[in-house]
């Protein structure tokens, strides 16, 4: 596999037929075809790498307690008091290479007294250093082995120096002034001179709880039992990591060994046990439990970060958590992708002066200070009206309802944002009117004024009129 790396491609991983031509990983792709044409090559995947290699590292904690990641391509475990669990340290190698042949994965093992060795010899042919061997077992490695960087390799070899042998017993004083101290270091971890402990990423917090039943059940009540029991578990764990779960699952396994899950989704990252349980009320009552239900499981595959806050008691919090639980209901029956609320935007024009965004994935966001006319509380598409007459008009007719006009503030000139394309606004700019009818109705007028006149005048036929272009028309209603 090639991987792309300032303007080329390189050699990423490759095979043992390709290891025996005498390929290596960082190597120019066009050096590679050069000395094998059929060459065939596909790109590398870093971020699926990374994934199965987590993977991978938490399988290997069946053989030690302590497995931290080694580079880019490597596991390492620390082994101290765990192999004679498996009858030895050969047969605890042996039955690691027989899981991973059997799992279709070819790999190269190594076992050593410290890291920089056990590193070292994987990567070149793999197998075991006795304890009392560790210089002899590294010696007829190349320094490249020791975890340096290419120059500093090729700058050992020109004075004769390609093997761990020939460093093992130099004195170190002159190798750091000559060729730095980071090769002295990696070699004394390799000696075992210098101390270099498995230090082992912290595995992630799982919030998942489960429980299993003496008896089968199969009523509603006892299954919320359950789920409470469940439920102050799991908020436990979350309020320890100072999480909140986004997404609750729950698993209830038969007698008949099915399993029926009933998963709900929150509107916000939440750990109350109470208001989660009510959410689960609905899906639980539509469970088929069949010959009852013998174990349970609840786990919050979606979480947040929740740290502690200070909080108080009053109206508007109360008012945030029954907002928090109604888009939690309508999301769950509805979808959440289908639950909306209006945000404020940066723009003059009526239509764009609002956004619609998921109300659940999304914080409310306060209106700042209007400057200037007031704004319709409903806005829809230009309507347009009819036997209008007068600049406002006097009198106009609109929805098949004829209005008098009582009193008319304005005119508000809005021009159209000449960076979009709106075909509503290809008519120019637009005076708004606020105009308070005789009625009753308040209502949002805007003319045209760069648009022809409309109706067509007298006398004259086939008008051009372009498409949408009105003379007055009604875009909102005021309370």
């Amino acid at each position: 596999m090639t991987h792309r790396s300032g303007n080329a491609d390189h050699l990423h991983c490759l095979n043992r037929a390709a290891d025996q031509l005498g390929l290596h990983r960082g190597m120019p792709l066009a050096d590679a075809r050069a000395i094998c044409p059929d060459l065939s090559t596909r790109p590398a995947d870093l971020a699926r790498e990374v994934a199965a290699l987590a993977s991978l590292r938490r399988w290997a904690s069946r053989y030690a307690p302590m497995v931290a990641s080694d580079g880019t391509d490597g596991l390492m475990a620390d082994i101290t008091g765990v192999a004679h669990l498996f009858g030895g340290e050969a047969e605890l190698r042996a039955d690691l290479h027989a899981r991973l042949d059997r799992a279709g994965l070819s790999a190269s093992s190594a076992i050593a007294g410290t890291r920089g060795a056990a590193h070292a010899l994987a990567r070149h042919g793999g197998g075991i250093i006795a304890e009392d061997a560790l210089g002899q077992g590294l010696g007829r490695l190349p320094v490249s082995a020791l975890r340096i960087d290419h120059a500093t390799a090729e700058a050992l070899a020109r004075v004769g120096l390609a093997r761990i042998a020939d460093l093992a017993h130099l004195p170190r004083a002159p190798l750091a002034r000559r060729f730095g101290a980071g090769l002295v270091l990696r070699l004394d971890q390799a000696l075992g001179l210098q101390t270099e402990p498995v230090a082992a990423e912290p595995e992630p917090p799982h919030f998942g709880v489960r429980m299993t039943l003496p008896e089968p059940i199969g009523l509603q009540s006892d299954v919320m039992a359950g789920l409470a029991r469940l439920l102050d578990r799991l908020c436990a764990t979350l309020a320890l990591h100072h999480h909140g779960a986004r997404r609750l699952r729950l698993e209830l396994r038969r007698v008949d060994h099915g399993t029926v899950q009933v998963e709900i989704g929150l509107a916000r990252a939440m750990r109350d046990p109470l208001r989660m349980a009510a959410l689960f009320a609905k899906g639980v009552d539509e469970v088929d439990a069949g010959f009852g239900i013998d174990a349970m499981r609840l786990s919050a595959p979606i979480t947040e970060p929740m740290p502690p806050e200070q909080i108080g008691s009053g109206p508007a919090l109360r008012f945030e958590d029954a907002l928090a639980d109604l888009v939690s209901r309508l999301g769950n029956r509805i979808g959440f992708d289908r639950v909306l609320r209006m945000q404020p935007a940066e723009s003059k024009i009526p239509e764009r002066s609002f956004q619609l965004v998921a109300g659940a994935w999304s914080e409310p966001v306060a209106a700042p200070p209007r400057q200037g006319p007031a704004r319709p509380v409903t806005l829809f598409p230009p309507e347009p009206v009819s036997h209008a007459s007068g600049h406002p008009p006097a009198q106009f007719r609109w929805r098949r309802m004829q209005f008098t006009t009582l009193r008319a503030h304005g005119p508000e000139r809005i021009t159209p944002e000449w960076w979009f394309d709106d075909p509503a606004w290809r008519t120019g700019m637009r005076d708004y009117w606020r105009i308070e009818t005789l009625e009753g109705p308040r209502l949002w007028l805007f003319h045209t004024p760069q648009a022809p006149d409309w109706p067509a005048p007298a006398g004259v036929q086939n008008w051009p009129v372009p498409a949408g272009a009105q003379n007055w028309c009604v875009q909102g209603e005021f309370a």
